[in-house]
């Protein structure tokens, strides 16, 4: 049997096995020795309604106008439609990546770097509106808000020699964001403001690239006031995300046939695997089910403001290379953060040794704050009780007290603000306090 056939046939598999009917309180996969997920979730019902799940005929029909408006809209055009000042900067990457910053800007206040999670963008800041947007409430505040695009997503697409047609475009991972993405745009917010410091604010893999660049940039840890970290990923040895569980387990071919060689763009066999995971007879919409960012992090049904879903659909999934997705899977199958691992022979070729190196995260030395969720697949307590051993100056750890506040929750809550964002405020001004 050819290897295509056998991957077309574990592929048909694993559809048959995930896509039941009759789904129990806790579900695991077993194939052979190998348990490939094992999932426990809940089936709460929305504020005590229930919601069957053909109900995404509601986003087309029933959706309020200004809200689909803002479906379409991209972050500059969010901005200046609520009356913010906005601006949208270049800045290129020292290895040829045009990347796209977003601003709300507040000349002469403290910067604040915005830095989104996997399969995101700069949108995840201001998309919620007003009044439940972190992007906004910080420009409230006082602060000039800088909100940062990582390559290969919406607004980062571009390169001096390469297009998103050329594998080279896309042979990166979170790594090489952290090495040469991150450091580029803070340079480009500091010469712009003329200030020597900024805040930091960054959610899951905005965390990931943050600890990257201190590992292998540590200079730039003298140029940040204070690093928050929103669901702060490094270790992922009890990530519960099916998804990056998957990605941990599967033969590269089966992955590549599922995910894209390239680019990372999930063929419908990927999501059927996966939807049952989280969508069950009180899910609000099967938009939900069928987006990849939902499948890999999950979400709490009771923080996840159903008139915002279109919202949510139009802005992501953003995009990502399938090679970051594979770095995370091989996060979760070693136990370890470290470099991505291209098999011994080209380890010791580009590594000088059979393992990839591990990162140096006795190398943050700015002030750190972790705040995470009870309920987070990507960021376990467990994961972020490792990461916390590791770091060398962390000066406050939160755990949200919500025991169901999951992974996307720190970004699009509906209560944000009071289980979380007037804390990290504060924490703000304390250290700007301490620094005077």
């Amino acid at each position: 049997m050819s290897l295509s056939s056998s991957a077309n046939l574990l592929i048909s598999a694993l559809c048959l096995c995930l896509l039941q009917r009759e789904i129990s309180a806790g579900l695991s996969m077993v194939l052979g020795n190998l348990t490939l997920f094992n999932v426990q979730f809940k089936s709460p019902s929305w504020l005590g309604r229930s919601i069957v799940g053909d109900s995404n005929l509601r986003i087309e029909s029933d959706v309020d106008p200004n809200i689909l408006e803002d479906s379409h809209l991209d972050t500059l055009h969010l901005i200046q439609k609520y009356g913010y000042p906005a601006e949208n900067h270049t800045v290129q990457t020292d290895d040829g990546y045009i990347l796209t910053l977003h601003r709300i800007a507040r000349p002469g206040a403290m910067p604040v770097l915005l830095v989104h999670g996997l399969l995101d963008s700069s949108a995840t800041w201001v998309m919620m509106g007003p009044n439940k947007g972190l992007g906004y409430l910080l420009y409230e505040q006082g602060y000039d808000v800088w909100m940062a695009n990582v390559r290969g997503n919406t607004y980062s697409r571009k390169h001096v020699k390469y297009s998103t047609r050329h594998a080279k475009f896309w042979d990166f991972t979170f790594h090489e964001m952290g090495k040469h993405d991150i450091p580029s745009t803070i340079d480009f917010v500091l010469n712009s403001t003329g200030v020597s410091q900024l805040h930091y604010i960054g959610h899951s893999q905005g965390s990931v690239v943050f600890w990257i660049m201190a590992s292998e940039k540590p200079e730039y840890m003298d140029k940040i006031v204070f690093m928050q970290a929103l669901a702060p990923v490094a270790f992922l040895k009890h990530c519960r995300s099916p998804v990056v569980n998957f990605l941990a387990e599967w033969h590269l071919s089966v992955v590549l046939k599922l995910i894209g060689v390239h680019e990372f763009l999930p063929k419908n066999e990927f999501i059927s695997m996966f939807n049952r995971f989280i969508c069950d007879e009180t899910t609000i919409t099967k938009e939900i089910c069928s987006n990849v960012i939902f499948l890999t992090t999950g979400f709490d049904k009771l923080q996840l403001n159903e008139t915002m879903l279109p919202v949510i659909v139009g802005h992501s999934p953003a995009g990502a290379s399938t090679k970051q997705m594979q770095h995370f899977g091989q996060l979760n199958r070693s136990g370890a953060f470290r470099q991505f691992d291209y098999g011994w022979l080209r380890n010791h070729w580009r590594y000088g040794h059979i393992d990839p190196p591990s990162y140096k995260l006795e190398n943050v030395r700015a002030k750190v704050a972790l705040y995470y969720g009870k309920n987070d697949w990507l960021a376990p307590p467990e994961d972020v009780e490792m990461l916390h051993s590791k770091l060398p100056n962390v000066v406050t750890k939160y755990l949200v007290d919500d025991p169901e506040f999951n992974h996307l929750d720190f970004i699009w809550a509906i209560n944000g603000r009071e289980l979380l964002w007037d804390r990290m405020l504060e924490n703000m001004r304390n250290q700007e306090n301490s620094v005077i």
